[in-house]
């Protein structure tokens, strides 16, 4: 710095010239001029070191493109680098749409996201719905956790989602009345619009389920009635259900921080999250692709009148559940359930006083005639149909 210094007051006084300069401070006229551009421009600034680093990088990204990439992340906050970029691909193309990890960097270069912290050691887990590999062939039910809107009201919405597709199928608020009479409409609304499944999963509690024979529940009758099988996952074991948990932690970001001011308005933000999440928001585990542009509409449609039993084979014995949910045996009462009640059971016989008992496909349990009670089986069973389940024995 002291040398351009000089170099600049020789050349103001006059006495030398750009060649003299450059021969006595050894390097090229070119450099000598370069300094007195800089010192003529700017003054003794001029002559500090300047950065070397490019003004424009050659794979920078459009300044166009980043504000319709901050644009979308405005109308969609809740949404993630690859959710972004797989729209913005849509609008850009692939030659210009820059990649996840650029998009991410210029999200965290205005503020709108962070770096993740280091990643957990996976723990190695079950696939509960590896089963699960067509629509309709699974759907999960449940009660998002409840809150309060503003004006006080408790408000619990109501889940139904196809487990292969994620495509949400209902999400209805719910006040403090969730059971059986409450919920039914909104399943008969869904049934109507999509058709029936082939099995619905749940956890353990009402009105899915309860603590009498089979778990069986009004609902759960309702649902072996229309020819659905009951898939339940373990107490205590929420990943069990884990596509549906994950779907109820996004519709709690998106609908209930904060929550509307009461629950009508409550539920047209379920409606909007509902349209949203089926329609515009791409999914990862389905290539980013869209749960509407995977589901389709269930085959069997919903029956207005409830079919007739299925019936059972010749040999078998067959009981009425009376109202109090007992059954009549040699002249004594044997307790059910209450859920039960109306509804004809079937009891194959397996040996010297001991009966299978079925309710349409289910296997409840073994019915010992000398105790006069009911073995209830360790987990419900399922078959196609009891005829085929008592050809495979």
């Amino acid at each position: 710095m002291n040398e351009r210094i000089r170099m600049i007051n020789e050349y103001e006084s006059g006495e030398y010239s750009v060649s003299e300069l450059a021969e006595q401070y050894e390097v090229s006229r070119k450099t000598i001029y370069k300094w007195i551009e800089r010192f003529e421009a700017s003054g003794w600034e001029g002559l500090k070191n300047q950065s070397r680093a490019p003004r424009m990088h050659p794979n920078a990204v459009d300044a166009q493109i980043q504000c319709q990439l901050l644009r979308l992340k405005a109308d969609k906050p809740l949404w993630g680098a690859p959710k972004l970029r797989h729209k913005l691909l849509g609008l850009i193309g692939p030659e210009r749409c820059p990649a996840e990890s650029t998009i991410s960097e210029i999200l965290r270069r205005h503020g709108l996201s962070s770096r993740r912290g280091r990643a957990r050691r996976a723990v190695p887990s079950e696939q509960p719905l590896a089963h699960c590999q067509q629509a309709n062939q699974v759907w999960c039910a449940d009660f998002k956790g409840w809150f309060r809107t503003g004006n006080g009201h408790k408000c619990i919405p109501l889940t139904i989602s196809d487990a292969h597709s994620r495509y949400l199928l209902c999400c209805q608020g719910l006040g403090a009345e969730t059971g059986f009479v409450s919920v039914k409409p909104l399943f008969i609304q869904t049934f109507r619009e999509h058709g029936l499944p082939q099995a619905i999963r749940t956890d353990n509690g009402p009105p899915f389920a309860s603590l009498g024979l089979g778990g069986l529940s009004p609902l759960a009758v309702w649902w072996v009635r229309l020819g659905i099988g009951l898939e339940r996952i373990e107490p205590g074991a929420p990943q069990q259900n884990g596509r549906h948990e994950r779907m109820h932690r996004t519709l709690k970001e998106a609908t209930a921080q904060p929550p509307a001011r009461n629950l009508s308005a409550q539920q047209e933000l379920f409606d909007y999250f509902r349209q949203e999440y089926n329609e515009e928001r791409p999914h990862e585990a389905l290539g980013q692709e869209t749960p509407a542009s995977v589901y389709e509409s269930s085959p069997k449609p919903y029956p207005e009148r409830l079919p007739e039993p299925r019936g059972y084979p010749e040999d078998w014995e067959r009981r009425w559940v009376r109202k109090g949910g007992q059954i009549k045996w040699q002249g004594r009462d044997i307790p059910l359930s209450k859920a039960l009640w109306g509804q004809e059971l079937g009891l194959k016989p397996v040996g010297d006083g001991q009966w299978e008992v079925y309710f349409e496909t289910l296997r409840l349990g073994t019915f010992d005639e000398r105790k006069s009670r009911i073995e209830p089986c360790r987990r419900l069973a399922s078959s196609g149909s009891v005829e085929s389940s008592q050809r495979s024995e």
